[in-house]
């Protein structure tokens, strides 16, 4: 499926923060409901996953604080930029998501949005936040392995 995919999935927006700060359980794919303007906008690769994040709200999960720039085209009908979005997730999925979420502490973090046949869709995870310590510890272990794997490197060489 190497070729196919990548002409298949188009990747609009990623949120590298999230994983720094947050420590993830699981991801979720879900599809976007958007308006007509806002997918021309996506299309065209403005969008903001900066201070995104997901709440589950009377059976429905909605997307927060996500900006789609507005299409420069569209004139009055462009929608509000910051306005919430619903997802669209499988009534198991979003049970276990309302129940992680209340009963553990976990949070729902957008990690990109991208277009997979035609859909708009968001992977979105379950998420735990790290303390300011364990950010440290990850970099530090990462900058260790970088090190190994570049000594390792000139060595067989």
């Amino acid at each position: 499926m190497g070729k196919d995919r990548e002409a298949w999935l188009k990747v609009v927006a990623t949120n590298r923060k999230a994983r720094h700060d947050y420590e993830i359980a699981e991801t979720y794919e879900a599809g976007l409901v958007l308006k007509g303007a806002e997918v021309k906008s996506l299309r065209r690769g403005s969008c903001s996953l900066q201070d995104g994040f997901a709440q589950v709200k009377d059976g429905e999960v909605f997307l927060y604080n996500v900006y789609i720039a507005p299409y420069e085209v569209g004139g009055r009908w462009n929608p509000d930029p910051n306005r919430p979005r619903k997802l669209l997730l499988h009534k198991q999925e979003i049970v276990r998501l309302a129940t992680k979420v209340n009963e553990r502490g976990y949070t729902l973090v957008p990690l990109r949005i991208y277009f997979k046949g035609g859909y708009a869709k968001v992977e979105l995870a379950l998420a735990k936040g790290r303390a300011k310590y364990d950010k440290r510890e990850k970099i530090k272990r990462e900058e260790q392995e970088r090190e190994m794997r570049r000594a390792l490197k000139e060595f067989r060489q």
